[in-house]
Parts: structure tokens; sequence; C-alpha cells
């Protein structure tokens, strides 16, 4: 689905450049980090440097971030190069995924077998123990975006936040369903372009533009749970 040019039917899209954070140390491990505030790595710092440089001709309206560490620290950079202040949303952060959290998917596997295979099947109404159920996450991810989209329109706007954050937009974009299998990367600092636009003041309506651009980092970026 291709958005209307800007002022066909009354139509205003919104660009939204979609940024997963950098690396972490738990990235490069595996670690399921959840809500844990962990910080960029050396190499996620860097990465956080050239998609600032990458980024610094682009037309970006607004700097938005999750407030968790690794996307705010990801974000600043860019929002410092095209002088911008960088607006915290903590709708924006990475699913709580509650005692899995600090763990790799296989330690979780080892340890809680059952509540693993409940989270392998995505079952959007089950809730991790301590921890977010699906629907509720992607409520709170849906809702935040549509609020910016919707207070945007006709701009452009950078969003860094998390890997599920970004599975929630480019399913409800897609029309995916929440348990089917996932084919789209979530790569650490790439930039995934979404439109959002409505007709008339009716309900937003998305599509993905691109996905998965990391050509400005020239070692490639992680999915650390591609398979999982």
């Amino acid at each position: 689905m291709q958005p209307p040019a800007s002022g066909a039917r009354g139509a205003v899209a919104t660009t939204l450049l979609l940024i997963r954070h950098g690396e972490t140390a738990w990235n490069a491990q595996g670690r399921i980090q959840g809500q844990l505030d962990v910080p960029l790595s050396a190499r996620g710092v860097w990465q956080a440097a050239r998609l600032a440089d990458s980024l610094a001709g682009e037309p970006v309206d607004a700097v938005f971030a999750s407030d968790l560490a690794r996307a705010a620290l990801t974000a600043q950079p860019l929002a410092a190069v095209l002088g911008l202040p960088l607006q915290l949303d903590a709708r924006l952060r990475e699913r709580d995924f509650g005692r899995f959290q600090g763990h790799t998917p296989e330690e979780v596997a080892a340890r809680w077998p059952a509540q693993f295979q409940r989270w392998r099947s995505r079952d959007p109404a089950w809730a991790i123990p301590e921890g977010e159920s699906g629907d509720r996450f992607i409520a709170r991810v849906l809702e935040a975006l549509r609020e910016l989209a919707g207070a945007h329109r006709g701009r452009r706007l950078a969003v860094v936040a998390h890997g599920g954050t970004l599975d929630v937009i480019y399913r409800h974009a897609r029309g995916l369903s929440w348990d089917a299998p996932r084919e789209h990367a979530m790569l650490n600092a790439s930039v995934n372009r979404v439109c959002a636009w409505s007709e008339a003041g009716g309900e937003l309506r998305w599509s993905v533009e691109s996905w998965g651009d990391v050509e400005h980092l020239a070692d490639g970026a992680r999915d650390e749970f591609a398979g999982v």
C-alpha cells in the first residue's frame, strides 16, 4: 500500500524514521534486555555516531526516543547534529520481559521450559511472569506512534526505540498477525522508513517504505534474536 501524495483527497503523510538502538554488550551476548537499562557498548557508541553522520542532511523535524539509556544514547548524537532537542517517551520502551530479563533464550528454555514455549507461541494475551503481555505491549507502542504521527502531520520524525517496538509497527503496517513468523530484520542502528497518513481526519493508515537500512555501518549490524 502506497501513501497518497501530500494533499491528495485531504491526506497528509507523516514519515517516521524508525531506528533501533545501537549495540549493547548484552546484544552481543544474546541476552534479553527488556526494560533493564543497559547502556551502549563501544561498538554501539560508534554506530550511533555513524547514524548521526548519515542522517545529518536529512530534513528531520523532530527526534524522539525511548527513555531507556541504549535508545537515548543512540538518539543524542543525531539530535545534536540536526540541532533539535531530544524528546523522550517511556511508551517507546521495549516489552517488559519480567523474569526473562538478563537471560539468554537458551537459559530461559532450560529454567522455565513451559513458559518459554508460551513465549515462543506468541500468544498476545499471555503475560510473561512479572512482565508484560503482548496485547499490552502492542497497545502501548501503537498509542505512542499514532499520537506522534497524528501530532506531526506532514512532517518527518526520527524515532529511536527497540527491536520489539519496531516489530509492532512493522506488523501493524503490513497487516501481519502477532504470531506470524518474523522474516523482517531488527538490526542495531538500522533506519526503517514508515509512512502514516489519514484522509479527511480518518484513522491513520501505515505503509513500510524501506526496512533494515544499515549502509551507514561499514561492518553491518546485529539481529541477535532473528530465530526466536
